[in-house]
This record gives C-alpha cells, structure tokens and sequence, in this order.
C-alpha cells in the first residue's frame, strides 16, 4: 500500500487517515518484521526544521511524518492539497500499542526520568496487559555509549518509543536507526507524562474542536513561547502560497 505525501514548507507529511496509516505500519512493517522511523509533526517542528539544517536532514530520513496538530492541516488545506485528517503522535502510540496487545508484541520504552519512566510502565502494562515490555531505559544517559544501542539490538523489539523531547529524539532515532533490521521507531515526545499520570491530556471536547493546544496553554502557561511558533508558521505557509501562485 502506498502512502500519498502533501509538502508543506518542504516537509513531506502523510496524507492518511489514522485507521489507514496503523494498517499500513502493522502489515508492511510490523508483520514483515521491517524497520520504519515515523516522525509526528506539528508547526512548532517545521519551524524548528526551517531554522536548522541539520534537524531538516533528520527529517529528510524519516519514512513517515504524520501532521500532529491541527496547524498542519489547516496549512495544507490553505495551499490547496488538503490532508485527510489530523494523525497525532499519542493516539498513533495508543493504537500500536493496541495491536502490541492484541499479539503480544515486544515494546521498548526511552526516555524521560527514571521516576516517571516507571510508572508510564506501569501503567502500560496495567492497560495493555499483553504487551511484553522487554527493555526500557531513562532519557539520561551518554549520548556516544552504545549500551542501549547493543540492548535494543539484542532484544530486537517490535515498537521503539522514544521520549527525549525535540530534537534529542529524533536526532538519536536517525543516527542510531542503521544499527537495527527490525521495528517502529517513533518519537512521542510527553507522551511518557501522560501514561504516568503527571500530565493529563485534554479533554474530548477539547480535542474534538481542535482546541488540544488552548488547554494545555491554561494548564502549562510556560508553554506560551513554544505557541509563538503558530503564527510564524502560519505566515510562511501563506508566504509559501503566494510564491505557488506566481
């Protein structure tokens, strides 16, 4: 199956729903026992990437970047080669770890303090008792030492989530990727928080107006300067589509 791709400011978004998009990582990947690095996206990112040009090249190596946030999508609609739907990095978590239950897949956990790494764990494991957690460590450890590298070869883990934060995540996915012959390899940033207990995310309603962003605004005013992204990514899309126009 192949997936359609929609640029917005020269970052190749999947153009997929999610039911598709879990499908296409569980039968081409996961069944196949074949590797893949998925990026999720959000304005905030492709800023970040228009500004770095190393973060762009990490990018430029994913096999699949999902617009996770609503910003994308509005983007794309704006530039007239709109995306089905949001695809966001949690949910996308949520449902591999779903099919992980459903066949008592394997699953390694990187990332965050030790203290909330083991209770994200925990509560995994008590949501999806089937899921064979093998191997797991904190995000603090020697960036140039190859114990996890060697762990995570040895183990051979269908699912690799890893919550390092932006960029540290997907910088370490893309320089270690090569090392390994099989997995999903996937950045998922606080979503570690979120099984832990520590962040909640917002409610239904909140998600279902596209209004994630506002609640965890009010919940995490520290938040504010990352928001500062939104607008600017906003005005280089229409940048982007007056230069498409001429």
């Amino acid at each position: 199956m192949t997936i359609n791709k929609v640029d917005v400011m020269g970052v190749p978004f999947v153009d997929t729903s999610m039911d598709s998009f879990i499908k296409h990582l569980h039968e081409s990947h996961l069944e196949k026992e074949s590797k893949a690095f998925v990026i999720t996206a959000n304005p905030e990112i492709v800023m970040y990437a228009s500004e770095d040009v190393g973060y762009r090249s990490v990018l430029n190596d994913a096999d699949y970047i999902t617009p996770d946030g609503i910003g994308i999508v509005k983007a794309a609609r704006i530039l007239g080669t709109p995306i089905k739907e949001r695809v966001s990095g949690f949910d996308i978590m949520c449902n591999l770890l779903q099919i992980a239950n459903e066949n008592r897949s394997s699953v390694y956990l990187l990332g965050t303090k030790e203290e909330v790494l083991q209770s994200a764990e925990a509560n995994i494991q008590a949501t999806y008792p089937n899921v064979d957690i093998i191997g797991s460590h904190n995000g603090y450890f020697d960036w140039d030492d190859n114990d996890i590298v060697n762990e995570i070869q040895q183990l051979r883990p269908d699912m690799i989530f890893v919550a390092l934060g932006l960029p540290r995540q997907e910088n370490w996915i893309a320089e270690n990727i090569h090392h390994f012959d099989k997995g999903i390899f996937m950045g998922v940033g606080g979503s570690f928080d979120v099984f832990a207990g520590i962040v909640k995310r917002a409610p239904v309603i909140y998600q279902n107006l596209h209004l994630e962003w506002f609640y965890r605004l009010v919940k995490q005013p520290s938040r504010a300067r990352r928001m500062l992204a939104l607008p600017r990514f906003m005005f280089k899309v229409f940048e982007q589509k007056v230069k498409g126009k001429k």
